[in-house]
């Protein structure tokens, strides 16, 4: 006698079902990582602008030292920086150094984006004519006092499209936290996949909540950037 063994297809409305029905855990793990997300753009920016602006400094030193941050974080794998931070700093100072997921996600992630938005900080304010650097010093104003007051408020129309694709890159880059069970959002899907074995909705599920916290920001640095080539194609 033959027996037939049916597949549910895993595009079965009752997979789709499953997955509106504990739709609050995804929920909860999209709030998880707009918070991860937050806080890490938070860290990018202010090591961003601040190497940055080392980065344009007179002094050799301040270059040395940005350039330094920037080679290292850049060219190392941010999943090799994060196993690095969870478990080896736990590993190495026998249990007295250890961080949560969320926190480690935050610190790594933004150290790791903040290298490039201090790439991004460089090149607009290398944008800004020396010129008017070169008065504002003239006048007595100090090289911090020259930085937020002049440089960076011209920098701006500059850097924001090209920030704007780092943030965007920031959320997705938080996905990473999974590896060390964070419950974002991919960790959240791969759990629910696994024990549900509902794996076409719980990561199409996953992009769809992705692709609402980033193509916004996207749609707005490609405007922003058109509108840019307008103005200074006049």
């Amino acid at each position: 006698m033959t027996y037939l063994l049916t597949v549910e297809s895993p595009f079965a409305l009752s997979k789709w079902q499953a997955f509106f029905a504990n739709f609050p855990l995804f929920a909860k793990a999209f709030l998880y990582t707009l918070g991860m997300s937050i806080g890490a753009l938070i860290l990018a920016l202010i090591l961003g602008i601040l190497f940055g602006a080392l980065a344009t400094s007179k002094k050799k030193g301040h270059r040395i030292f940005a350039r330094i941050y920037v080679e290292l974080y850049q060219n190392t794998p941010l999943l090799v920086q994060l196993v690095f931070v969870y478990y080896g700093l736990a590993i190495i100072s026998r249990g007295h150094i250890m961080f949560s997921s969320f926190f480690t996600a935050i610190l790594c992630v933004g150290v790791y984006h903040g290298a490039y938005i201090a790439e991004v900080i460089r090149s607009g304010i290398e944008a800004v004519p020396k010129g008017q650097i070169e008065a504002s010093l003239s006048q007595g104003f100090t090289y911090e006092q020259t930085m937020s007051l002049i440089v960076l408020p011209q920098a701006v129309r500059t850097i924001l499209p090209p920030m704007t694709n780092q943030v965007v890159n920031l959320i997705k880059n938080t996905s990473i936290v999974a590896i060390i069970s964070g419950a974002d959002i991919m960790f959240t899907a791969k759990a629910w996949a696994y024990e549900s074995t509902n794996y076409v909705p719980a990561f199409a599920g996953a992009a769809i909540l992705y692709f609402i916290m980033c193509f916004p920001l996207a749609n707005w640095a490609r405007r922003k950037e058109e509108a840019n080539k307008k103005t200074y194609s006049v």
